[in-house]
Order: C-alpha cells, then sequence, then structure tokens
C-alpha cells in the first residue's frame, strides 16, 4: 500500500502524493483506506504541522473514483456498493474537512469525481493552470457519492453547483476560482512552490489556534449564526489555557516572534 500514495517531508509540511499516474491517480479502495491510516499517523505526529495533497505526474491530480473497482461492488447488491464506495470515500473527505491539521490541495492536472471532492474538503487548494475539474458522475448514471453534492453548493451556491453536478462539464481552473473551490491559480511549474509558501505562512502560527478555527469553521457553518457563534466561544476558551496563546501575548506585547510549543 505505501506505493500507492508517496509521503515526504519538508521541515514540518507532510507532503502526500496520489501515486497511480498510469490510471490518471484513480482512488482505489486501497488508497482510499491508505490515506486514512497516513492521516491517522501525521495527526499524532508533533513534527508535522500542516499536509499538502498532489498528484502524480503531470495529467492528474486524481480523476476520482476506480471504476473498475466499484462496478464490481454494485455488481453484488445495493448494500455492498454503499459500503465498499459511498461510505468509504464519504468517511475519506470527512476526515479531510476536520483534520484538526491545516491540510491544502495543490491540484496539478485533472481534479474529476472523487478527486474535485477531495478539494472541496480540503481546508485549502491551489490549482495549476492547467488543472481541470469535472463533476462528471452523471454520464455514469451516479451522482456523487464522496459529498459532492452537499459540499459543492456550500461553496460555489446552489445553482452554479446544479449546473456542473447535472450536466458533467469540465470547467476551467479560472472558474473553480471564482466559485471558491481553490484559493488561488497558478503556473504550472511554481505549483508546489506556491503551496507550500501559503502552508508555511499558516504553520508559523500557534498549531492549537489553527486547529480551533478549523473546527470554529467545520462545525458552525451548517449551522444558525447563534449556534456558530457559541462554538466560537467554546473553542476561544479551549484556547485560553494553553502555553500557546500566553506565548502569543507575551511576544506582542515585547514586540518579538512567538514560539509556540503547541502546549
Amino acid at each position: 500500500m505505501s506505493d500507492l500514495i508517496l509521503v515526504e517531508k519538508e521541515n514540518s509540511i507532510a507532503i502526500l502524493t496520489f501515486n497511480r499516474p498510469e490510471k490518471l491517480n484513480a482512488l482505489n479502495y486501497a488508497t482510499n483506506d491508505f490515506l486514512l491510516c497516513l492521516l491517522d499517523k501525521f495527526e499524532d505526529d508533533k513534527d508535522v504541522k500542516a499536509l499538502i495533497l498532489k498528484g502524480a505526474g503531470d495529467r492528474a491530480f486524481s480523476a476520482g473514483g476506480d471504476i473498475h473497482e466499484f462496478t464490481n461492488s454494485i455488481k453484488q447488491n445495493s448494500e455492498q456498493a454503499i459500503k465498499d464506495f459511498c461510505r468509504r470515500g464519504q468517511k475519506m473527505t470527512a476526515r479531510l474537512e476536520a483534520y484538526q491539521k491545516p491540510i491544502i490541495a495543490a491540484v496539478n492536472g485533472i481534479a474529476f469525481g472523487g478527486g474535485c471532492e477531495i478539494t472541496e474538503a480540503c481546508h485549502l487548494a491551489i490549482a495549476s493552470e492547467k488543472a481541470i475539474f469535472a463533476k462528471p458522475e452523471i454520464n455514469i448514471g451516479i451522482p456523487p457519492t464522496f459529498g459532492g453534492t452537499q459540499r459543492l453548493p456550500r461553496l460555489a451556491g446552489r445553482k452554479r453547483a446544479l449546473e456542473l453536478l447535472l450536466t458533467g462539464d469540465q470547467f476551467s481552473p479560472q472558474r473553480a476560482l471564482e466559485m471558491g473551490l481553490v484559493n488561488k491559480v497558478v503556473p504550472h511549474e511554481n505549483l508546489l512552490k506556491e503551496t507550500i509558501e501559503l502552508t508555511e505562512r499558516i504553520i508559523r502560527h500557534s498549531p492549537l489556534a489553527a486547529a480551533r478555527i478549523i473546527t470554529a469553521v467545520t462545525r458552525g457553518i451548517n449551522t444558525t449564526i447563534s449556534e456558530g457563534l457559541q462554538i466560537e466561544q467554546e473553542q476561544f476558551a479551549r484556547m485560553t489555557t494553553t502555553k500557546d496563546i500566553t506565548e502569543g501575548l507575551n511576544a506582542w506585547i515585547e514586540r518579538r516572534p512567538p514560539s509556540y510549543t503547541g502546549q
């Protein structure tokens, strides 16, 4: 399984590369499961403060689910298909979305189906000018199954999302940027460099504060404003007893760079 996702470390950043370039980095079941294992591993690794996801080769970030594999599950019965494919994919994207360390997608090429849904679930995303997106599931007679019917409308708005979901049409990185699916579009050769630079601007801050912000946004976005404000208060309260908040305040008062320990 270790060949399915390559792992590199650059300073405090773990770079995870989907590594099935001959299959356009399609997400078979083993890749999904291995990604979850890596997320568990790096969540407990204090030396890793953020993660970057990218695809091997120049053609694809990920073309989505492995159609040949989930076709076999569908042929068995509906319950098996839901267990093998739908629940597995939804668990993976939900884990990405609620992860306590920042996760940034570096979209280097095709991001179709599940690849687009991973981009939706990641906290931030930067796209190469060569990236291309699509929600093509309707072309094979199914709706998206990794959360795409829920996250894309929340990012792009109902009508724009439905246009893409109902047509299956491909769309450019510039349109992905306009819709809020990605944060920035950069020259292809600068993609990893730009993604690392963005990640480094995040991890210079308290990792505990970053986790509290991610939690407040993820939990609050689908609630009422009053419920969201209560979640915000709870996350602030969790920070008030930490060493990081003391260090941040003291550093500001003393006019020096803070040195956070994540405690």
